[in-house]
Formats: C-alpha cells, sequence, structure tokens
C-alpha cells in the first residue's frame, strides 16, 4: 500500500465496514507508521481489499478510530487492526492470502504473536487460519466499542 492507494482503501472499508467507520487518517498514519503492515490486493479491475497491521501490545486493544501516535516499543504482538475485502474478491481465498502475508511479517520483524478483534461475525474466518479466542474479563471494557459479539483472539506466528 501506498499514499495513492489511500483512496482506494477508504471506498472498500466505507462499503465493507458501515458499521464501524474510521476517520481517513486512521489508515494513512498506520501507513507512516508501519507500512510494511500495509497492504493492497487488486484484480484486472482495480482495488478489491486492503490489510492494516502494526506492532502491539498484547490484550490491548487500539480503540477505532483512534490515532496510535507512535508504535510502543515494547510492542510483543502484531495487531492487525483491519482486513477489508469487497464481494468480489471473496471466496477466492485472499482473506487466507493476507493473513498469511502478515504471517511472514510478523515473524520477518521478531513478532511471535499475531492479535486481532474479530467483528461481524468473522470468529469462523479467523478460527480455520489458527487463530484462537482469549477469555479475559479486563478485554471486555476494551471490547466494548467494537459492537456486540467482538472478539478478542490471538495466534502464534510459528505454531
Amino acid at each position: 500500500m501506498t499514499v495513492a492507494d489511500l483512496a482506494a482503501v477508504e471506498a472498500i472499508a466505507e462499503a465493507v465496514h458501515v458499521d464501524f467507520p474510521e476517520d481517513a487518517a486512521v489508515v494513512a498514519e498506520r501507513l507512516a507508521l508501519f507500512p510494511d503492515g500495509c497492504r493492497i490486493a487488486e484484480d484486472d479491475a482495480g482495488p478489491l481489499g486492503y490489510c492494516v497491521a502494526h506492532p502491539w501490545r498484547l490484550e490491548q486493544v487500539p480503540p477505532l478510530d483512534t490515532l496510535l501516535g507512535a508504535i510502543p516499543a515494547d510492542a510483543d504482538c502484531f495487531y492487525i487492526h483491519d482486513v477489508a475485502i469487497l464481494p468480489r474478491g471473496r471466496r477466492g481465498g485472499l482473506g487466507s492470502t493476507l493473513c498469511a502475508m502478515l504471517l511472514d511479517v510478523a515473524r520477518r520483524h521478531g513478532l511471535r504473536q499475531l492479535a486481532l478483534t474479530a467483528v461481524s461475525g468473522s470468529g469462523p474466518f479467523w478460527r480455520r487460519n489458527g487463530f484462537a479466542v482469549v477469555e479475559s474479563t479486563t478485554l471486555a471494557d476494551k471490547l466494548r466499542g467494537y459492537g456486540d459479539g467482538a472478539i478478542y483472539m490471538t495466534r502464534p506466528v510459528d505454531p
């Protein structure tokens, strides 16, 4: 992903994440802070999906629509902030391909865990990709901004 892709990313986000709007500055900041974790997927018809991830701290859920300011120096996981795929890009394995790419990025940066907040019933997809739900009473308050049914999940980079 490059700065030139941000308009397409915003359009995909608006189409896919209707219930979770974020200011365009959020993705722009993450791209600036950790470009290796920001990818866009395209086909002959143009952009069809993207992912945004960055180093973070386990069991620390960044609030939606909030700038990070910086990547924590003591980051101990690779947090998948967002994966969004337009309908024409689904069912072809693109989500799993993006997940595999993010695993490789985490591995190259020495991070041993991936973490994410699954929303909109996406838990089964993430389970198929090796993630497990983390049960924690301290996470409940942090997940409220992510809507009903949001779950925090992790997976080791190298199982």
